[in-house]
């Protein structure tokens, strides 16, 4: 079986050379990924929807944050639109779609009806789409359809 030592006693050198010479080479960090559009997430999108308080009569919270691609950074001030297939309207009603802005630490929360199953499915609907990053729009399903709260995070990478 052949040695290894030469080969650590190379590696052992060249360390011992960059720290006499004061070269530093950065750790590699393989960073936070961008999320991705999720198919069928715009379905219904309708652009400009108002940030609202809350969705209709309330009672179901869809929560989630906001972060930059690479850096994690919480992303304060971005606005989020939410829509879904509820108690009180279906995802194309215009009523059915409110729009909020993340706070300082990049969380978001909307009050909205209870998400009740379109197509089979207990899903909602979340588009980022203001102009610093690119457009994301998101479709996360429930795990159950009485489920009372819905979580879902974008990390955004500029446009």
């Amino acid at each position: 079986m052949k040695s290894l030592a030469p080969n650590r006693r190379l590696f052992l050198a060249g360390a011992a050379m960059s720290v006499g010479t004061g070269l530093v080479v950065p750790a590699r960090a393989a960073g936070l990924a961008p999320t991705p559009t999720m198919r069928g997430g715009s379905n219904n999108y309708r652009p400009g929807a108002p940030i609202v308080q809350r969705i209709g009569g309330g009672g179901f919270l869809m929560t989630g944050t906001a972060r930059r691609a690479g850096s994690g950074e919480p992303l304060p001030g971005q606005r989020i639109q939410v829509w879904a297939h509820t108690t009180e309207g279906h995802e194309r009603d215009p009523d059915s779609h409110g729009a909020t802005l993340t706070d300082e630490n990049g969380q978001f929360v909307m009050d909205m009806p209870q998400i009740v199953p379109a197509f089979g499915q207990a899903h909602a609907h979340l588009a980022y789409d203001s102009e610093a990053f690119k457009t994301v729009f998101l479709r996360p399903l429930m795990a159950s359809p009485n489920d009372k709260t819905l979580h879902a995070d974008f990390v955004l990478e500029p446009a």
